[in-house]
């Protein structure tokens, strides 16, 4: 065992961004602090690689947009980080009465959008129920979004502050599933807006982790809006790593935790490569089910990770059947079989054991706002890239063959987009030098072996409302989210109270429930 006699203020566990984070609000605070990274670079889901080698494109392979990360985050921290709004929302084909046509949604309400809605029900009843709706939860969502950094407050408190009881009701006390019924009467505008309760989350539209999972969607840094970060995911590691390093942040790769002792004084870690740390505190941003194990506690229940993942580079945009432009209809969100029934039937036969044909999916194309991301001679071309994803695929369709399920999984996906192209996405793949297309595969338990995602679970864990309950808030009101049972270590990942998503939170709630201790 080779001991490290130095004592530090904090050892943060897990190098992506929540970790990266965290570590430098301590830093900056002039705090001791050393980050162990099981791998053998750090970012964790939100990296850049190229994953096909012979063609220069970073894709963000596992993280893809970003919508929760604050302002002030940015802010404090000084992140020379942008993030790039699409002009579209979403784009949904589909076929009707001998007709293909497709929903589009503008970021901001227009008339190409009106006019949507309009073919697709025959009025202006639905698309003025879609306005109505999204424009109360744009306005909690400025309410809401503050409290995200602040100590967690208990329901009825915040349910206060906010002053939207009615808006409060829908997102926190009654199935999201049963107020789009109540709100919007076509099937496919529905699966549309449920559609943000689904992504990772395997649930049917009427369970309340369905609205955790929408909530957190849509009330990011107060206007819930997806956006593209520019340079790829990659371009925020890179810039977290250079803030933590010159706040003098001493990181460690290639350090997996394989101990972790805990008493009065601090905390002591050793990793697998027979390295000890000791310091006073512990703030762990890898999953909580690792930590769990580490201290030889139960782990935490969860549903299991239900979202595969393909990675696509194209020679150029499919056309589609329904006639519309492809660089507008894969601008934003490309929906596809995400009609309300469709999802609900994709719960069921999934929950039973089948993969679901149609499968659910939804894809949107980074280089149609950021080319960066491509040399230039593969812009020059027209080259693009196209994230797809499978909703209702947990990990348990995987377990028996992984490989053929995998194949299987690809298979229905790829049938499913076909449904609504005039070119096939295979002929339109870009080819690689051995003869196979530059399509890549990642199911839940890929997400688990690649990056320590339990069981794929993208948010580690159940997400948890961002408030207390009122039994849990008396008296209680200087809580992060991040404490645990011992006084010395946090929670500082996807896995803690607030934690869900692209968005640094956890990181730092964990910093300032330190900090206040201190």
């Amino acid at each position: 065992m080779k001991d490290n006699h130095k004592v530090y203020d904090a050892i943060i566990v897990g190098g992506g961004h929540n970790g990266l984070v965290a570590a430098s609000y301590l830093a900056k605070a002039g705090k001791s602090v050393l980050l162990l990274e099981a791998r053998d670079e750090s970012g964790g889901a939100t990296t850049s690689v190229k994953p096909f080698p012979e063609y220069d494109a970073r894709l963000s392979r596992y993280s893809y947009l970003v919508s929760l990360l604050p302002d002030q985050i940015v802010a404090d921290l000084g992140i020379h980080f942008r993030t790039l709004g699409r002009a579209v929302a979403s784009y949904t084909p589909y076929h009707r009465d001998g007709k293909d046509d497709g929903l589009l949604v503008s970021t901001d309400w227009d008339d190409a959008t009106a006019s949507s809605f309009r073919r697709l029900t025959g009025s202006d009843q639905e698309g003025n129920a879609w306005q109505k709706f999204y424009g109360e939860i744009a306005e909690l969502a400025q309410r809401f979004a503050p409290s995200m950094l602040q100590p967690l407050k208990s329901a009825a408190e915040l349910k206060s502050e906010m002053g939207l009881p009615e808006v409060w009701r829908n997102l926190m006390e009654v199935p999201i599933g049963e107020v789009i019924r109540e709100r919007f009467s076509d099937d496919l505008v529905r699966g549309v807006v449920l559609t943000d309760a689904l992504i990772g989350t395997f649930v049917s539209a009427d369970d309340m982790q369905a609205n955790r999972c929408f909530l957190y969607h849509l009330i990011g840094n107060g206007t819930g809006q997806w956006r593209v970060p520019q340079g790829g995911m990659g371009a925020l590691v890179k810039e977290l790593l250079r803030v933590a390093t010159s706040a003098g942040v001493e990181i460690k790769l290639q350090s997996k935790v394989s101990a972790l002792e805990s008493s009065a004084s601090g905390v002591r870690v050793e990793t697998e490569s027979g390295h000890s740390y000791v310091a006073k505190d512990l703030l762990f941003a890898a999953a909580p089910q690792f930590l769990a194990r580490l201290r030889g506690q139960p782990e935490p229940s969860s549903l299991e990770g239900s979202q595969m993942k393909i990675n696509m580079l194209l020679t150029r945009l499919p056309r589609l059947k329904s006639g519309v432009e492809p660089r507008l209809a894969f601008a934003g969100t490309f929906h596809a079989n995400e009609s309300f029934t469709q999802f609900e039937t994709a719960y069921t036969r999934a929950r039973a054991g089948e993969m679901p044909q149609p499968l659910p999916l939804e894809m949107y194309c980074h280089t149609l706002t950021d080319p960066t991301i491509l040399a230039p001679e593969l812009n020059e071309k027209g080259f693009q890239t196209l994230t797809l994803f499978g909703l209702h695929t947990p990990a348990k369709l995987f377990d028996a063959d992984p490989e053929r399920a995998k194949a299987l999984a690809k298979e229905r996906a790829l049938s499913s987009l076909n449904e609504y192209l005039i070119d096939p996405i295979e002929s339109v793949l870009a080819p690689c030098r051995d003869g196979s297309l530059a399509i890549e595969v990642k199911s839940p338990l890929d997400l688990e072996k690649d990056i320590s995602l339990p069981r794929g679970n993208i948010f580690h864990r159940d997400l948890d409302f961002p408030f207390l309950d009122d039994e849990a808030g008396a008296g209680n009101q200087q809580l992060w989210g991040a404490e645990t049972d011992d006084r010395h270590i946090y929670l500082a990942g996807a896995g803690a109270r607030r934690g869900g998503g692209v968005s640094g939170i956890a990181g730092h709630n964990a910093a300032m429930a330190l900090l206040a201790k201190s």
